[in-house]
């Protein structure tokens, strides 16, 4: 599976992509909007196919909190602080049991992560994830212009569709902000690509 921008193919960033295609079956779980085109992709290899839109959830969250402030009475609710926030949105989501997928899809979640959040949920992936087990994610060297839907098309080719985006973009991760972020993996690799996108594959 390559990653591709607008119909990526070729030899770009082959070695990600195909890292988590050749897990021989197990559970997957995909944190970008539901496609059919993706599942049945990795069910037709075997996969059990899990899908929580996250970056759609944390809007919900932050939706409900702000909701929950303007309707307390004056003086009665105070808005929780960020690390909070954030807990409380995994108190709900991503509730999976420790080591349940063999891989994670996380396509760029993590640029649209706000801070506090961003280093939980990728702690609770990596509790997630059996030993092993894989996560593949997309990295924006500069801050992007346009929201994008991944949709995986065969095992050559990931489509990439403009979308309306949920979330403000947070941050470029640099490399050395990434190595911090996923030191509890084993390994990690990442690839170079156009359009300013990298594709990093860390290992559990």
């Amino acid at each position: 599976m390559n990653l591709m921008s607008k119909a990526r193919t070729g030899k770009e960033a082959a070695a990600a992509g195909a890292s988590v295609a050749d897990v021989e079956r197990g559970h997957l779980l995909d944190l970008g909007p539901v496609s059919q085109s993706t599942v049945s992709f990795f069910t037709g290899k075997g996969f059990k196919v899990y899908s929580e839109d996250v970056l759609r959830s944390w809007k919900s969250h932050l939706n409900a909190e702000e909701e929950r402030l303007r309707h307390a009475p004056a003086g009665t609710a105070a808005a929780l602080d960020p690390a909070s926030l954030a807990q409380a949105f995994l108190d709900a989501n991503l509730s999976y049991p420790e080591e349940t997928f063999h891989a994670v899809l996380a396509w760029d979640a993590f640029d649209y992560l706000e801070g506090e959040l961003l280093p939980r949920v990728v702690s609770r992936l990596y509790s997630m994830l059996r030993p092993g087990g894989v996560l593949l994610a997309v990295f924006h060297s500069r801050m992007p212009e346009q929201f994008l839907r991944y949709r995986v098309v065969d095992g050559q080719t990931l489509d990439l569709t403009p979308a309306a985006a949920p979330l403000v973009p947070q941050r470029a991760l640099q490399n050395r902000e990434l190595l911090n972020l996923f030191s509890a993996f084993r390994s990690s690799k990442t690839f170079v690509g156009r359009d300013q996108l990298r594709e990093g594959l860390f290992t559990k």
